[in-house]
């Protein structure tokens, strides 16, 4: 069971190191980040369960929380450049505007 837990987390967290490295769109790239934040919490959830440590479960929660503000915070952005009339691609945000 240890070595299957630890095999989807580092599955799941290169899916979407991936992802962020190989995609140009924002949302992809967004979506890459929270596989990776979900990959670091379910082995953080294996190993606090495993050692019975509730400060980590804890921890688990904290990310979660912030994971969902990233989330909002990050679609908020993508659709204000949306509304913009700028695509949400690295390309078009090389350089930064007034």
């Amino acid at each position: 069971m240890n070595a299957t837990v630890l095999q989807v987390g580092v599955l799941l967290f290169t899916l979407g190191l991936g992802m962020v490295v190989l995609r140009g769109q924002l949302l992809a790239m967004l979506l890459g980040i929270e596989l990776m934040v979900g990959a670091v919490n379910v082995i953080l959830t294996y190993h606090a369960n495993l050692f019975g440590d509730p400060k980590a479960l804890a921890a688990v929660v904290l990310i979660i929380c912030v994971a969902a503000a990233e989330a909002v915070l990050g679609l908020c952005l993508i659709l204000k450049l949306h509304h913009g009339g700028i695509p949400a691609e690295t390309e078009s945000l090389a350089e930064l505007r007034d």
